[in-house]
């Protein structure tokens, strides 16, 4: 068993001189960005491109809307990119901002009407047909837009900037590993607090504000803290549950930092554990270990013989194939691991539903296996993967012990 962490064990915050260079950073690579897009644009024979999505905005313009609220900002952060330029959309809530974060864009204080204003967007272009994020973009806008300029041919796009954001920069890369090191801190802050009879709920709220103070401006998404049988429900929520001795209790959570995010689970032992636990999550580290060992190969086959880089597919298998053959395969039913970066889901995808491409390099992704028994107990063990086969690496960004860790009852 590991000995317990202590915050001292991982890195500490960024400093306000980190946090201005990761700055400057993204702005110097935002005109590549651009370039790469317009590349896309021109192989598709589009002349402009219309972005919704909040991850989007600000990987290509700087202009920054929290979690959720995308939801009541109107088209504010919407962009047009044409072939010389790019348009932040804004209404007076956001045009201050919008020019401080985003000084290489064409600010546009189009107001609350998309529709009436789109004729003049487009027509500045010059494109007759725009590509727009059809996905995220409500049919009702659709028709709309298209209506308000009927001459416009609107090309219904999905994944052309996902693509393109999957590939890491280390300055990007930096910005993760950060968001883990204030995770990691905080669950070993936490640990001497955690005994029986705590709820879910305070231990979840507590390991919030030890991630708050400790670095993070946001949560990746809301901490999951779930004690014994409900460890079971993969996407559980905690409650006012307490923790009970000589069972698990399983953490699902990540940091926001500079915008980039991390994601971690770590299923912990309080008290004694039980020998079906314990066989469990030595079933569940087997797999995880699977997974980053068959990536690890991989990349030595691609740099050493030119072989071709494992995809999301078969890394997905190598971690399922080892629950498969425990008797466990029907209680794994997720994916093994997803990109992360602006988004805590994002490309590329380890999973069974996935063609098998190659993995793109370098990039950042979870390796997250788990077994679940209904009504009885869950196990997870979730780390972040750092791959750069130019550079012949494969490194965990969660430094958090794996080790089967039991805490006092």
């Amino acid at each position: 068993m590991a000995a317990f962490p202590v915050p001292a064990d991982f890195a500490p915050a960024p400093d306000a001189a980190t946090r201005a260079r990761w700055r400057e950073a993204e702005r110097a690579v935002r005109p590549s960005r651009l370039a790469a897009l317009r590349e896309r644009m021109t192989a598709e024979h589009v002349g402009a491109y219309f972005g919704v999505k909040r991850e989007h905005m600000r990987w290509l313009t700087g202009f920054t809307l929290a979690e959720g609220e995308d939801r009541v900002a109107g088209q504010s952060g919407q962009f047009l990119v044409g072939p010389d330029d790019v348009v932040v959309l804004t209404d007076s809530r956001y045009t201050i901002q919008a020019r401080r974060e985003a000084p290489d864009a064409a600010v546009d204080e189009i107001g609350y009407d998309l529709p009436g204003a789109w004729p003049r967007l487009v027509g500045h272009t010059g494109a007759r047909r725009v590509a727009v994020e059809a996905a995220a973009v409500p049919h009702a806008q659709w028709l709309r837009l298209a209506e308000a300029a009927p001459e416009i041919e609107l090309v219904a796009v999905d994944g052309w900037l996902e693509s393109l954001r999957a590939e890491k920069t280390p300055d990007e890369v930096e910005r993760i590993a950060a968001a883990c090191a204030v995770a990691d801190r905080a669950l070993a802050a936490l640990l001497p607090e955690i005994r029986p009879g705590v709820t879910e709920h305070d231990l979840a709220m507590r390991l919030e504000w030890l991630m708050r103070t400790g670095g993070a401006e946001a949560l990746a998404f809301d901490v999951a803290c779930l004690a014994g049988p409900e460890a079971a429900l993969p996407h559980g929520s905690p409650g006012d549950r307490p923790v009970l001795a000589n069972e698990v209790l399983l953490f699902d959570f990540g940091a926001q930092v500079e915008g980039y995010r991390s994601d971690m689970t770590r299923t912990l032992f309080v008290g004694e554990p039980r020998a079906r636990d314990l066989e469990i999550y030595e079933l569940v580290a087997h797999a995880q270990q699977a997974a980053i060992d068959a990536i690890r190969a991989s990349v030595t086959g691609t740099r050493g013989r030119g072989g071709r880089l494992i995809g999301g597919r078969a890394a997905d298998a190598a971690a399922r194939d080892v629950i498969a053959a425990a008797g466990h395969g029907e209680h794994f039913g997720h994916g093994t691991g997803h990109g992360i970066g602006l988004a805590t889901h994002e490309l590329p995808r380890l999973t069974y539903v996935v063609a098998d491409d190659s993995l793109p390099s370098p990039t950042v992704f979870s390796v997250e296996p788990g077994v679940y028994l209904e009504g009885e107990t869950g196990v997870r063990i979730e780390d972040l993967v750092h791959l750069d086969v130019a550079n012949d690496t494969v490194e965990l960004l969660t430094r958090f012990p794996r080790e089967v860790i039991a805490l006092p009852a």
